[in-house]
């Protein structure tokens, strides 16, 4: 570990010593601290200073390196040992590695398991069916395919509160202990696994390259938020329990109908298999390699986020502080890289924060943010250190942090952070 550690340390020195000048080197004087003698970054005035597309660049890959070191220094034993605590509760873990897959382009494959409102012993049969059920297609694919053992024996099992921030640290750690692709993370479950898909998908669309959920219920999940993650629904024809073969059909009309008015952005494949039942035989087993087919963009020019009940501050570039969101609250906002704006269609929350990188728009040039298509602010918007930051810290994902940040008060008012 401090091996890891000092590495980390020098490839930041030499990263910070690329832009010696203003922000960087403080950024390094700053992080040469211990964690709990930093000064809040906030109150620092070179945090907010402006940092050229250079200087962003430097900003954020030393920051990721710092976060990665603390990361290990919190979860490494825990993943090593294949166990994982938050806030009190344990989630075991088992993963295997299938053929060899680039360092950095690695796939990772989370599936989760059924059972459910059950026993803990019936959910642990269940967590050991999980491990190996896909064995075969995995070892014709690869990848890393990681199967959780879920904290609680709740009917709800895989779509509490809790397991956004668990899966939120196995893909953290999964980039930093088995270099795997940020962009190459792919979600699957079944029976009450895909309860759990069917949530989780769409309320941490921004973490996904695709899904695929077998033999499970959405219960009153909606799929709007399926917006730029393919995802696949495979059902046993004949299973019928909960009426989960009608949902399915269902979700099928919806999700045409959603692809039909936006082409392109709702991709998904639903397949119920003719004289199955619950138990589908693997045949559900094709939608590992469709999922593997696709890769995550964590900048779409369009996105539609609608608000779970279990609440999130942030998604993909948009993010409303936690004090005003409202379970089921829709935003949708576009951006046009050719026109160099930014445009937000429907937003309920008093406060909207919309993030930047020079990857989406020309952060050197004038940028337009508009509202339903009516300019409300142009300017030139600074990149910051504060703002890297803050956006890395709310993931840890290199790909979802932001140079820029501005504020929307009552889709009016535009405020540079």
């Amino acid at each position: 570990m401090r091996h890891i550690a000092l590495l980390l340390v020098i490839v930041a020195m030499a990263m910070a010593n690329r832009c010696t000048n203003g922000p960087t080197r403080q950024l390094q004087e700053w992080l040469a601290n211990p964690v709990e003698d930093r000064t809040p970054l906030a109150q620092l005035d070179f945090a907010t200073a402006p940092l050229t597309k250079k200087q962003a660049e430097a900003v954020q890959q030393i920051l990721y390196l710092d976060h990665q070191r603390r990361l290990k220094e919190i979860y490494e034993q825990q993943w090593n040992n294949r166990v994982l605590v938050l806030d009190g509760k344990k989630m075991p873990f088992y993963y295997q590695t299938f053929g060899s897959e680039p360092s950095g382009e690695k796939s990772l494959f989370i599936s989760l398991h059924g059972g459910g409102g059950t026993t803990p012993a019936v959910n642990n049969q269940q967590h050991e069916n999980q491990k190996h059920l896909y064995d075969d297609i995995m070892q014709k694919i690869g990848g890393v395919y990681l199967a959780p053992r879920a904290p609680t024996n709740n009917w709800n099992l895989w779509h509490e509160n809790h397991i956004d921030d668990f899966l939120s640290v196995i893909i953290q750690m999964a980039v930093a202990m088995e270099n795997i692709n940020p962009n190459k993370v792919y979600l699957l479950g079944y029976s009450a696994g895909g309860d759990g898909v069917f949530q989780l998908t769409p309320r941490m669309a921004d973490r996904w390259a695709a899904a695929s959920m077998m033999a499970g219920h959405p219960n009153e999940t909606s799929p709007l938020g399926l917006k730029n993650i393919p995802f696949a629904i495979h059902m046993g024809a004949l299973d019928g329990s909960y009426n989960r073969n009608k949902k399915a059909a269902e979700w099928k009309t919806l999700l045409d109908d959603l692809e039909r008015d936006a082409p392109g952005t709702y991709i998904h494949q639903v397949t119920l298999h003719e004289g199955k039942g619950h138990w589908m035989e693997l045949q559900d087993s094709v939608a590992l390699p469709w999922m593997k087919g696709h890769q995550r963009n964590p900048y779409p020019t369009s996105v539609a986020w609608l608000q779970d009940d279990r609440h999130h501050t942030g998604f993909y570039w948009l993010a409303v502080p936690l004090d005003l969101i409202k379970t089921g609250g829709k935003v949708v906002a576009e951006y046009d890289p050719q026109q160099n704006e930014l445009n937000i269609l429907s937003n309920y929350s008093e406060v909207l924060h919309l993030y930047m990188n020079d990857e989406m728009l020309n952060l050197d040039d004038t940028v337009t943010i508009k509202y339903q298509g009516n300019s409300i602010a142009k300017g030139l918007f600074k990149r910051s250190v504060l703002n890297i930051y803050e956006s890395l810290s709310a993931k840890g994902d290199v790909n979802l942090s932001f140079p820029t940040m501005v504020s929307v008060t009552n889709n009016q008012t535009v405020e540079a952070q």
